[in-house]
């Protein structure tokens, strides 16, 4: 099914020096992907931060944070599932994701 494009961070942050990243990010990505039935947009933020997490992606997480946010999950769950993830991707990986986490629903607190 296909949806209508959306405007990505990567056409803010990439623009016209990789126009296919971009195309791929909006139209397949997030246009097709995310859209699909079989999950809702809150579990794929889930899914989408856990995997963040596991392979230390710090610089990817604040905007999926904020995204998971939007599609429903509450900071409470998201810090609950970091620390859940620390027994299963380490506590380092862990630990780093909730600095960010931090920072990220601390800066949306002060504005």
């Amino acid at each position: 099914m296909k949806h209508k494009p959306i405007t990505s961070t990567a056409r803010k942050t990439i623009g016209d020096f990789a126009p296919a990243f971009v195309s791929y990010t909006e139209d397949v990505l997030f246009g097709d992907v995310w859209r699909r039935e079989e999950l809702s947009l809150r579990e794929r933020s889930l899914v989408t931060v856990s995997a963040l997490v596991a392979g230390e992606h710090t610089s990817q997480l604040v905007y999926h944070l904020k995204l998971a946010k939007e599609n429903g999950l509450s900071e409470a769950e998201l810090i609950e599932a970091i620390t859940h993830l620390a027994f299963y991707v380490g506590w380092p990986r862990a630990a780093s994701a909730i600095n960010v986490a931090k920072e990220v629903f601390l800066n949306e607190k002060e504005k």
